[in-house]
């Protein structure tokens, strides 16, 4: 009878099981660190669109844009497609959450003088827990009480 090399049934089984246990303790981590990632995106959109904002009055003198594709591109640069943001910023969805910019009423001279612009995780609790708010005043504010960030939010800091 000869002795046979190898490892036995058990004890592959409990290699298994300890990296089965292994990766239940460094998903959860990932999946938190992935949320962090998606939401640090969110605020650095945020403050680009802030800043094609200004940017955008001080270049064509008519006040802020009447939407996202205005700030985006699609052609030579003009008031219509003005080419500060990329064209993923400026279809509303990027890095797990869904931008929402709303422009202020036009003054008489057909100016829009106000605007707010918010960012919602597109799945919550999966791509981020919190949401964000920012308007022409440049201030970003964040919520994670599920209702929604506003004016009346806590300023990031």
């Amino acid at each position: 009878m000869r002795k046979q090399k190898g490892f036995s049934l058990i004890e592959l089984l409990i290699v298994v099981a300890i990296i089965l246990i292994i990766a239940a303790i460094a998903i959860p981590n990932l999946i938190r660190s992935k949320m962090s990632a998606n939401e640090a995106s969110a605020i650095a959109s945020m403050r680009t669109i802030n800043t094609s904002c200004v940017e955008y009055v001080t270049t064509y003198n008519i006040g802020f844009p009447a939407s996202l594709a205005n700030l985006g591109t699609s052609g030579p640069a003009s008031s219509a497609s003005a080419d500060l943001i990329d064209s993923v910023l400026a279809s509303t969805v990027k890095g797990g959450y869904v931008f929402a910019y709303t422009p202020g009423s036009a003054d008489t001279s057909g100016a829009i003088n106000t605007y707010t612009l918010t960012a919602v995780p597109s799945v919550p609790g999966a791509t981020g827990t919190r949401t964000f708010f920012t308007d022409q005043t440049n201030v970003i504010r964040a919520d994670s009480s599920g209702s929604g960030a506003s004016a009346n939010s806590t300023p990031i800091g």
